[in-house]
């Protein structure tokens, strides 16, 4: 059977995007008892994609008790409900066998990834504060996505002068905009930027300059999102949330490789438990994004372990 928990840890910081800010990350958590034996797995629903709490409550607990992986790929949409639940088949299975999700998916043994740190979106003078405060971390992440961004990008480089530095602008610009901004960007030495423009409204990048790489996040749920990427992006962002859990995330990975595309392994703002099976994805990605534990105030127990070398695969007694 599956049972469904709703989680809230507080975060470190109020996290702002150009959609909003918010104080907690309220997730879900799906368990699977079957023979005494449980598996879990967290998801974040998310309102950009027509989610909720109660929703993704509702999907989860309308499964059939009995589903498998393969079951499941049917039975609910690519969305947190699914990813719960898949992540949840597959730590059952992990704890059934005795053997880890990585070398039941006949994946390389995982090792720690650099992940990059989220600056939320501020004044410049914060922006600048929180990069001086982080400026040691090899990565920094930057939200942005107004059309006063300029002031807040050269705010972070004067606060962290030598860290590499990514954007998210979160839908928030249009091709003016980002024509605008794209040669500051690597004036600046920004590597890429996310979702400059708002899904369904990015065709311009097709016929505008791409001076540097640009990541399809919002554009990039599932392989069927592929198609339409073709000519505007160069890079995706995978995030379990979207594609539905671990099965898709590994099949877009690979299918999007195929088709020339740099990978992202990126996250919503949850626990490590959403974390952990989003690390086997992120093996050899160009760029991780799997900060979601460090924006917390509080986290499962064991928690992720995050050091110099990155973030560390989960313990089994975690997830896995």
């Amino acid at each position: 059977m599956f049972r469904v928990f709703q989680d809230r840890f507080a975060l470190a910081e109020v996290f702002t995007i150009a959609r909003g800010s918010r104080t907690h990350a309220d997730v879900l958590r799906a368990e699977l008892v079957r023979h005494d034996i449980a598996g879990q797995g967290e998801c974040v629903p998310y309102a950009r994609y027509g989610e909720t709490m109660a929703s993704v409550h509702k999907q989860i607990a309308g499964l059939a008790d009995a589903v498998d992986r393969a079951e499941l790929q049917a039975a609910l949409p690519a969305g947190a409900a699914r990813n719960a639940v898949d992540c949840a088949l597959w730590d059952w299975e992990a704890k059934r066998t005795g053997r880890p999700v990585w070398e039941l998916a006949e994946l390389p043994a995982p090792e720690p990834v650099v992940t990059a740190f989220t600056l939320s979106l501020d004044s410049p003078d914060k922006m600048e504060a929180a990069a001086r405060k982080h400026a040691a971390r090899p990565l920094l992440k930057i939200k942005l996505g107004t059309p006063e961004d300029m002031p807040r990008l050269e705010a972070v480089r004067r606060g962290a002068p030598a860290t590499r530095i990514i954007i998210d602008a979160n839908e928030g610009w249009d091709a003016d905009i980002y024509a605008d901004l794209a040669p500051h960007l690597l004036r600046l030495g920004v590597e890429m930027v996310e979702q400059p423009l708002p899904a369904g409204q990015d065709d311009m990048l097709a016929e505008i300059a791409r001076p540097l790489p640009v990541c399809a996040d919002e554009s990039c749920h599932d392989r069927e999102s592929l198609p339409r990427l073709r000519g505007k992006y160069d890079m995706v962002n995978i995030k379990l949330d979207k594609t539905g859990g671990l099965t898709e995330a590994l099949a877009l990975r690979e299918a999007a490789r195929a088709e020339g595309y740099r990978v992202m392994v990126g996250c919503m703002v949850g626990s490590s438990l959403a974390m952990a099976p989003a690390v086997l994805v992120a093996q050899g990605a160009e760029i991780v994004d799997l900060d979601g534990p460090l924006l917390l105030a509080e986290d499962r127990d064991p928690p992720l372990h995050y050091d110099s070398a990155g973030v560390h695969p989960a313990l089994r007694t975690l997830w896995g």
